[in-house]
């Protein structure tokens, strides 16, 4: 059938005929006995009638301005360039193209040689369309124009990996704050659009050629660099020193504007956004078209391993190649005299070299001097740095209602009653507040008017906020050399510690110990207890899990006296620990009230008291309780777009099996290592005891040393427990078991060089 269309229309005797891969046309290649020739086939519309006959109108500019490497239409017989034409009653719009010789350049070694040679050839191009113009060309809107990366939205759905699908949104969400706006003043031109590794052609290391013209648009120029780049580099190792070769051989030719060089970082990524949104939707519509998801693996690769390089980096390193003044930060010395001016020198910094930061995504933070840091620390952004989610939820939510709670709207009763699903059937009320550190005051508050009692029993080395209230039962604070001292209304227990404390087996029998020897203390009490409060693990202690077997007998005799249990879970809750969402899971109790705070709202500031039926009715008896912000409609619909993140990422299974991953490797290093005393926690909650080697006594000296030698190498821990002597990492929970191993290989790196510093077995 088409030897007979092609002999009949052309002229041509075809000698072969090769059906070849296509996007959504069919394409052939038509041999005969002295050429070669690509003959094309589009299912009618008169859309596409217009757009093949633009795509031809401009070959031919192209080819009359003697631009080489681009294919020339061949006419009919009657010399027309496209032509309807009827198949089994089936209307096809046909043309053919001459065919170009050439290696692809997905075949080829790519060097930096072909990389500057593309970028010469596409400044030849673009050059000469700069000052064409065809109006069915620029009135064109489709989804693989960059301009309009947002229509590709509605192809999110498509993507089944949950965590891939997320990346993909923060970079729409990146391309909307920063690229958007930018788009009224960029230069704008009919290009090709399409610069990938299977449409450009390559002989004797240099592009030779570039065909398929189908997404020719009328856009910011810039968008020919980035589409270049993005299939030049996606699955490469040496991504950057391919694309400052090709910007700079382009740039000789064609100079680019700095507003253009600004947001080329996120063109990029918006590109990559666009194909695997195309590649995921076309997935569902024809599994079967293998072609449009041959280099799905290369794009979501280089999606993410964008998120490991800094914005600011890139730019700068673009800045540099190209001769631009390279954007400096405002002098750290400055930032730090106009803080210590305005901010209480009490208010502390991180690390002997602070963090200077500009941006974040997800595990990564971004500081002003273009470095990526690796995010093994903050425990606040649980679902990670500016997820793409959370940070629309805030803004639609602003955009119609910020209010309290006195007044009735619908996110209120939905997100407690998501909450309130996560935790036992009997802790079935709940109070907002703004922090973890009112939400301890308020559980303080709450135990005292429901069991009458004002004496508090606490666990040494406790943290339980900044509060008055707070401060007044946490050790780590009262007990501090410049602390207030511990208060006549609090009991201390000893912290249930079976690497240093007196009761070593974690097997139950030391739990049982510990908890023995707190409620003998209680039966000393000259009054009752109205609450005990602990942390499932002791944080601020040095990351100390509470021996096994300790809640459930001391939670006994508590409550045998009157009093109630309130469970710290700042810090532990909301599946951090993997094997459960509730620290207090793992003691098999259930307490009377559970303290809620920082992940709750990745970073927006929230907090939560939980408790009973029956203890929320005795506080009911007393003075009002009201928070201005506590549960207002932002705070609910963050809240309740963190839990639908943990539940759509499997956060908590990833938790739970990163961690493991990530304690294993810990326990390996301690094998190696003398100066690693004891790994321990669960889930992405760990901690590591650094020793003087061979012996149990505290090293804050070699911790120290090893948390700063990390931040020089651009990755977050830090230290705590009594000594100070107690590497900790709690990192957000999209952690992968790449980022764990970077931890621990760079752990190993800074104890191996420093010799002085560590011992080895």
């Amino acid at each position: 059938m088409l030897d007979k269309i092609i002999q009949r229309e052309f002229g041509i005797e075809p000698v072969e005929i090769k059906e070849l891969d296509g996007y959504d046309n069919k394409n052939y290649k038509v041999s005969t006995a002295d050429a070669v020739y690509i003959f094309k086939t589009y299912q009618f519309s008169r859309e596409q009638l217009d757009l093949i006959k633009a795509e031809n109108d401009l070959l031919m500019y192209l080819k009359a301005v003697g631009q080489n490497g681009i294919p020339e239409p061949i006419s009919f017989t009657d010399n027309s360039y496209e032509r309807v034409v009827t198949v089994k009653n089936n209307m096809l719009i046909i043309r053919m193209l001459s065919f170009l010789k050439g290696n692809f350049i997905g075949e080829a070694t790519f060097t930096t040689e072909l990389a500057a040679s593309l970028g010469r050839f596409l400044a030849e191009l673009d050059s000469k369309l700069i000052n064409y113009t065809n109006y069915v060309l620029k009135s064109r809107q489709h989804d693989w124009d960059l301009q309009y990366a947002l229509r590709n939205r509605e192809y999110l759905s498509a993507i089944e990996n949950t965590n891939n699908r997320s990346v993909v949104e923060y970079f729409f969400l990146q391309f909307e704050e920063i690229v958007v706006p930018a788009l009224p003043s960029l230069r704008k031109s009919i290009i090709h659009n399409d610069a990938n590794e299977w449409n450009l052609l390559t002989e004797d290391n240099k592009i030779s050629g570039i065909i398929d013209f189908g997404d020719v648009a009328y856009t910011p120029l810039i968008n020919e660099l980035a589409i270049a780049i993005t299939y030049a580099c996606y699955n490469k190792e040496s991504s950057t020193e391919f694309a400052l070769s090709l910007l700079k051989a382009y740039h000789d030719i064609s100079p680019l504007q700095e507003q253009e060089i600004n947001i080329l970082y996120y063109l990029i990524a918006a590109r990559l956004c666009v194909s695997v949104c195309n590649s995921a939707r076309a997935k569902q519509v024809n599994p079967e078209n293998t072609y449009v998801t041959i280099s799905e693996q290369y794009a979501w690769k280089f999606l993410h391993h964008l998120l490991t390089i800094n914005p600011i980096g890139f730019e700068n390193k673009v800045r540099a190649e190209l001769g631009f003044e390279v954007n400096k930060p405002e002098p750290f010395d400055l930032l730090m005299a106009t803080r210590l001016k305005h901010l209480s020198a009490i208010i502390s910094v991180s690390y002997e070299h602070p963090l200077y930061v500009k941006k974040a995504a997800f595990q990564y933070m971004y500081d002003a001097y273009g470095n990526t840091i690796l995010d093994a620390y903050n425990n606040i952004p649980h679902v990670g740095h500016s997820h793409p989610k959370v940070v629309r939820a805030g803004q639609r939510q602003l955009a119609k209602l910020n209010t309290n709670t006195r007044y009735i709207y619908n996110s209120l009763g939905r997100y407690a009653e998501k909450l309130l699903a996560k935790f036992p059937e009997s802790l079935n009320k709940v109070f907002f507040v703004n922090s973890g550190s009112e939400a301890s005051d308020l559980a303080i508050r709450i135990a005292r008017k429901h069991t009458g009692f004002s004496k508090l029993m606490v666990v040494e080395h406790g943290y339980h906020g900044h509060t008055q209230a707070g401060i007044d039962i946490s050790d780590y604070k009262f007990n501090n050399p410049k602390g207030q001292g511990q208060k006549s209304f609090i009991s201390k227990a000893p912290i249930p510690d079976t690497y240093r404390g007196k009761f070593k087996n974690d097997d139950g029998t030391a739990g049982a110990a510990y908890a023995k020897n707190a409620v003998q203390q209680l039966a000393k009490s000259d009054e009752p207890i109205a609450a005990f409060i602990a942390e499932p693990i002791i944080g601020c202690g040095g990351q100390v899990p509470l021996a096994k077997g300790y809640l459930p007998p001391l939670y006994q005799a508590i409550r045998q006296q009157g009093g109630v249990c309130i469970s710290d879970e700042v810090q532990t809750g909301f599946g951090r620990l993997g094997d459960v969402f509730w620290g207090f899971e793992t003691q098999e109790v259930i307490p009377d009230l559970v303290i809620i705070g920082k992940p709750m709202g990745n970073g927006h500031p929230m907090g939560a008291v939980i408790t009973t039926t029956e203890i929320a009715a005795s506080f009911e008896t007393g003075v009002e309780f009201f928070s201005s912000f506590g549960g207002n409609p932002v705070s609910c619909e963050i809240g309740l777009t963190v839990l639908d993140i943990i539940e759509e990422q499997h956060l908590q299974a990833n938790a739970k099996d990163v961690g493991d991953y990530y304690k294993s490797l810990f326990l390996e290093l301690k094998e190696r290592f003398d100066c690693i005393g004891d790994v321990r926690g669960s889930g992405l909650f760990l901690g590591v005891e650094i020793v003087k080697s061979g012996t149990q006594e505290p090293d804050a000296a070699l911790a120290k040393y090893i948390k700063n030698e990390l931040r020089n190498r651009h990755i977050l821990i830090s230290t705590d427990g009594p000594h100070d002597s107690v590497l900790k990492t709690k990192p957000p929970l999209i952690f992968t078991k790449e980022n764990a191993k970077t931890v621990v290989d760079t752990v190993e790196a800074v104890l191996r060089v420093d010799n002085k510093k560590a011992t080895l077995n």
